[in-house]
Order: C-alpha cells, then structure tokens, then sequence
C-alpha cells in the first residue's frame, strides 16, 4: 500500500515564510505591535502570545518529563494503548519507515507517548527534542500542532515559519485531539510532522478522521466491556480495586554531570529536598545506582578505591573497614535528608530508585534527541573523582555520546558537540563536520584552522 503522505498539491500560505519570520522576529523582539504581526494567522498570534506569557523559549528544548522507566508504565496504563495499533494502520500504512512522515500520539498534557515513521525524519526531529517522553505542550515548547491543539481543543496545523521555537520552523505538523467518548475531556492528541505534505488539506482530514475512529473504538471496548461485566466476568476484580489513593513514589535524581559534589534531588509525598554530597559520598551513591542489582562490600570497595595490592589484601581488609565506615556515615547523611535512600546491606544496594541525570542523557540518546542530549550533557561525570567504577561509568558516558552523534546528529548538533570540553580537540569529529557542511560555508574555514593547528601540535 502507498502512502498517503505523497504530497498531492503544491500549497500556498497566506503569507510568505519570510514575513511570518520577520514578524516572529518582532514578537519576540517585544515589538508587539508591529504592523507584520497582523498578516499571520490569528490562530497563530494569539499561540505566539500565549508562548510569550508561558516564557517559553525561542530555542529552548522540550523538557523530557518521563524517564525510560516511566515512560513504558505510564503506556501501559494509558487509555490509547489498545487502539496504537489503529493509528499505525490509518496513519503509517504501507512501510511505515519510508513514509516521510513521523506519526505521534501524546496524552492529554502534551507528552509524546509513541513516535513512530520514518526513520531519516525521526532523526532529524529527535534533534529537537521531538521524542517520545517529551513535553510538546504550548507552555513547553511553544506553537506547534500538539500542544495548540490541546489548548484550543481543536485540530490544528502549523506550518514552518509559524512555529513559536526556531528549531521547528524547518518542519510542518497537523494534530488533532482525542476525547473520552462519554465524558469529552481529552485523552490525548494524534500529530503528523513531515515537510509541506503534513499540513495539507487531505493531512487535517486524515488526522481528524483517526482521532473519531480512536473514540468509536474506544466507546465499542467499554461498552463491550460492561456487558461482559453484566453477565458476571469481571465482578471479583472490580471488587478487589482498592478504594484508597496510593501514596506518592519516592522520585530521586542524583546529578553528577560536570560535578564533583554531587547533588542529590528527592520529591516525594509533597515535599522536595536538595542535598549536596561529599565526593567519596558521591562515589558511592553513583555506584549503587548504576549497578541497581546490588553490590558485594568487596566489590563496591574495588569500585570505589581501587583493587588492593595483594600485601595490603593479605595484611587485614583494610578496604573493607574504610568501606564500612564509610557507609555508616553515608547511611547517617541520608537517614537525615533522605531516608527512603539509606542502602540495604549484604548486598550493599538501594531500596529505591535512582535515576542520575547521566542515566538521562543516555535515555535521551536512545530515543535520537540528539540536541537534548547533548545540552543536558553538563561536563563529565565527577570529573575528578579517580575511582575505578567511576572513570568506567565516565568513559560509558562520553564514548556512548561521542558515538551517537557522529553516526546520527545533524552537522550543527555536531557543531555544538565540537565546542564542548568533550570534542574541542577531536580531529575525527572536526573533520565529519568540514564534510558534512556546504562548500560556500562560512564555518568551513574555522574548522579548517581548528584541524590543521591540532594536527601540528606534538
């Protein structure tokens, strides 16, 4: 089967991108009653408006609201789970991966749960942050079709120049959002991105003819569902639901991206703590969340300060007391700020979660957000820190990064990378940039010179 993303007609905007940019300009400029601004769309002015009074960002990049963890319970337990399957077949027929066009569905807060295409356009939109786990809505990242299309609750498109952040304005998107079919409160919103055959006339009819066929299917499975209910299935589980709310999870984040005192973030049953840990406690508390498993005391103990001499292992553990002392006084730190932390013994593991913001930076790679990446990319991981578990989670991190980027990222992701701690003196990468760049680039002779002076140094 073909797709139904071929673009049929030519399509003619109402104004020239270049007047839309300039207004855009002006707007953001804080000129608001520059004359330009009334030849774009009302329905994009007043987004535009409502970006500025949000503080949304020009180029800032979404926030990524669900970790990987998160992300797939969260699914699970979504009322548009079990009608994913439909999307794909109204939206992605054929060879999804060749559509030229990425297909999303979010919740009914703007975050992108499935993102699904083609696969050379989802790397260039995962660049920007168009990933799934990310919040797309109005206040996040601004106009663009999910999130105006919650706001107004409506279909939408919006086309290039008319997107609020600069880093969407090369692409185009039509939305439309999909309600309970009892209640009418909305459960989520359907988006196609592409280029101009996303915000075709034939684009908006696809999209909202799949947001009613969800809710017809949605209303035939609940209806389904309470008759199969009214003839005895299903009773002894209705009765087994729990009448109370669960109490909140313990959310904890440890940041050690480009720091050496680490700080440690925990929120959980209303209330939010931040704490700032001692480097050997740091060591310690990264080691136990990266291996989540658990860890023997001699094995954090090489982890932490290296693998004794065979004399000094021989002569009395003395690893293993300074270990032990050591995680008394970390147990006391965090029994006083933290206390869901304090780590269980033999092994030495945690009983809660925690995510570093390490960890998100590799989940962010996973799902192509390239650019996200590499800007919640802060420095190395404990930077001076010499324990061996460390230097080796370092090394993960910055290799896994490197990698990523040189294989997928656009040349100005790959530009940025180049002017961090981590590529500034990397030729290999350098020079992938001088070819991936136009020959007339301006940029080419910086590059050029960059090279040239680090393959002359001894």
């Amino acid at each position: 089967m073909s797709s139904p993303w071929s673009q049929r007609r030519e399509v003619s905007p109402e104004t020239s991108r270049l007047l839309i940019e300039r207004a855009h300009e002006e707007l953001v400029a804080g000129n608001a009653t520059d004359h330009r601004l009334s030849d774009v769309r009302s329905l994009v002015r007043e987004s535009w408006r409502r970006s500025l009074d949000s503080l949304v960002g020009a180029e800032a990049l979404p926030p990524l609201d669900l970790t990987a963890e998160e992300l797939e319970a969260y699914r699970r337990a979504h009322p548009l789970a079990g009608v994913i399957d439909m999307v794909r077949g109204l939206l992605l027929p054929g060879e999804a991966s060749d559509s030229g066009v990425v297909v999303a569905v979010g919740d009914a807060a703007g975050r992108l749960l499935w993102v699904e295409g083609d696969r050379n356009v989802r790397r260039l939109t995962g660049d920007m942050g168009f990933v799934e786990g990310a919040n797309w809505s109005e206040d996040a990242v601004g106009t663009a079709a999910p999130g105006t299309a919650i706001a107004l609750d409506r279909s939408v498109q919006i086309a290039g120049a008319e997107h609020f952040n600069r880093l969407v304005q090369p692409w185009s998107c039509s939305a439309a959002p999909v309600h309970d079919p009892e209640t009418r409160r909305i459960l989520g919103v359907i988006d196609v991105t592409g280029g101009l055959e996303a915000v075709t006339p034939q684009a908006q009819l696809l999209v909202d003819a799949t947001a009613r066929a969800i809710e017809g299917e949605l209303l035939v499975a609940r209806l389904r569902a309470r008759a199969a209910d009214g003839n005895g299935v299903g009773r002894a589980a209705t009765r087994r639901r729990p009448s109370t709310r669960r109490p909140e999870r313990t959310r904890a984040t440890l940041r050690v991206l480009g720091r050496d005192r680490a700080l440690l973030e925990v929120a959980g049953e209303g209330v939010e703590t931040v704490s700032e840990l001692g480097p050997r406690h740091a060591e310690l508390l990264l080691m136990l969340a990266v291996h989540r498993q658990g860890l023997s005391a001699e094995r954090l103990g090489d982890l932490v300060y290296g693998e004794p001499a065979d004399a000094v292992r021989a002569a009395a553990g003395a690893t293993s007391v300074t270990l032990r002392a050591e995680m008394v006084r970390l147990r006391r730190a965090l029994a006083a700020s933290a206390p869901a932390l304090v780590p269980e013994s033999r092994p030495y593991r945690l009983g809660v979660e925690i995510e570093t913001d390490a960890h998100q930076v590799l989940s962010l790679l996973d799902r192509g957000a390239h650019r996200v990446a590499l800007a919640a990319y802060r420095g190395d991981v404990l930077p001076d820190s010499v324990a061996p578990g460390v230097e080796e989670f370092r090394d993960t991190v910055r290799v896994a990064l490197r990698e990523a980027l040189m294989a997928e990222a656009s040349v100005d992701v790959l530009l940025a990378f180049a002017e961090t701690d981590a590529g500034a003196d990397d030729v290999e990468l350098l020079r992938l940039c001088l070819s991936m760049l136009p020959a007339r680039s301006p940029r080419r002779a910086g590059l050029v010179a960059r090279i040239e002076k680090l393959e002359a140094a001894p």
